[in-house]
């Protein structure tokens, strides 16, 4: 995505908030609904004008979300609020095409990948500074909504090592954690189990404030590449003792 796209990111996210209700703690499963607008918002860029499609289709009697990407960006999102602490384990299931020859997690030009989840967290003033306040400020006034803060970015990697994380190219509120990389398990459904409390203290050194949104997205407009990825449902579950 663009530097606009990132920094503005949980922006038009809080946007969608305006546009309808919140969901409360339950994900909306892609198994169970009947149309995408069911729990979900289309998530698109002012500056892009190719969109990446999501669709609902079946594989092995399952119904799970594919999504096209071809030198374009759009996700789907959807708003919730759930305290870490009580839901702090997030999985689900997923599959690409392959990765992009020109990705990286490293270089705005190469900031693309085939499949992601993106999770936002509440903004905390207390741990802003001046200038960050105000700004958020004048852009909640002006839309009428209360921006998220920080994120993390669940990737399927191009290059990086799976287990790393390093900080977005365009923003550091933004903290990429590659949880598979490269096209070993191209073309195979793999399954993702993370700790959202674990990885926000190991990505920002502090306790996570509560989770505003989940959304999917594969984006290629930087790269200008192509790929397709499957999403299986996303669930937020407590720690098993």
């Amino acid at each position: 995505m663009t530097g606009f796209t990132t920094r503005f990111l949980p922006l038009l996210c809080s946007l969608l908030v305006i546009a309808g209700p919140a969901q409360g703690e339950v994900i909306p499963q892609f198994s169970a609904i009947d149309d995408l607008n069911d729990g979900w918002e289309a998530l698109e860029f002012p500056e892009i004008e190719r969109h990446s499609s999501y669709e609902l289709v079946t594989e092995d009697g399952v119904q799970v979300v594919k999504a096209r990407t071809d030198d374009s960006a759009s996700g789907l999102i959807t708003m919730i609020r759930v305290e870490p602490a009580e839901r702090p384990v997030l999985s689900w299931r997923w599959k690409v095409s392959g990765v992009y020859e020109r990705g990286s997690a490293l270089r705005k030009n190469g900031d693309d990948y085939p499949a992601r989840i993106y999770v936002a967290f509440e903004f905390e003033p207390d741990k802003a500074g001046w200038f960050e306040r105000m700004k958020r400020k004048a852009v909640s006034a002006l839309f009428d909504a209360e921006l998220p803060g920080k994120s993390l970015n669940y990737i399927w990697a191009n290059r990086l090592e799976v287990g790393d994380i390093v900080q977005n190219p365009f923003s550091e509120a933004t903290q990429m954690i590659a949880v598979n990389s490269g096209n070993e398990k191209a073309g195979t459904w793999v399954s993702v189990e993370r700790n959202i409390v674990e990885d926000y203290r190991a990505a920002f050194g502090e306790e996570p404030p509560a989770i505003v949104g989940i959304g999917i997205m594969s984006d290629s407009d930087n790269t200008g590449a192509s790929a397709t990825a499957w999403y299986g449902d996303i669930n937020l579950r407590p720690a098993q003792n």
